[in-house]
């Protein structure tokens, strides 16, 4: 791969980011299916239209840019789904996964607000107007999904979550509790 111009990082980056959407595409319904949390299986389902949206206006980019819209492997939204997909398919508490999941998410829409940032901006210094609209567009409902999550781990699951681990420590104490009664009685 040679880099030799602003133009062909621009290209890379768009190519990166093609690819890092469409793998979004086949593990959102994973997640939403996972999620125990209605609100949080919404909010999966919700970016998941949004992400389709986002190849949409990437294939107009790729057309602004004069270029074929091509997939470059984006392994770094490889590894970040396959720790999500550990997650999945881990033995946890339905409150934990679901935490579990909006940081995953977060680490997935932070690597995607990075990457449409560095091409937003460089479409900027190419002259790419109609490029930088779609790629604002796209990176301002990133920040929207992200502050969503933030706001329902906040709000409802990190707390859920957080009582489902007490409940569980109290129960495990009234069980021993129970035990230590009945060997004393005996």
């Amino acid at each position: 791969m040679n880099l030799n111009t602003l133009k062909d990082l621009y290209v890379d980056v768009l190519k990166d980011l093609y690819d890092a959407e469409n793998q979004i595409l086949k593990a959102l319904p994973k997640m939403a299916k996972a999620a125990s949390s209605t609100e949080l299986q919404e909010g999966f389902q919700e970016h998941l239209q949004q992400s389709e949206g986002h190849v949409e206006r990437l294939d107009q980019v790729f057309e602004f840019a004069g270029e074929p819209a091509k997939r470059k492997k984006c392994r770094a939204m490889e590894g970040l789904l396959e720790e999500g997909k550990e997650l999945l398919e881990s033995d946890s508490d339905p409150e934990v996964l679901d935490a579990g999941m909006i940081a995953a998410a977060q680490k997935v829409e932070h690597y995607e607000i990075a990457g449409y940032g560095c091409a937003r901006a460089y479409a900027q210094l190419l002259g790419e107007n109609e490029a930088v609209e779609l790629l604002q567009q796209t990176l301002d409902e990133e920040r929207r999904a992200d502050e969503k999550l933030t706001e329902l781990a906040m709000s409802q699951i990190n707390l859920a979550a957080e009582e489902g681990k007490q409940a569980a420590s109290e129960g495990r104490a009234a069980r021993k509790r129970s035990t230590a009664k009945a060997q004393a009685r005996r």
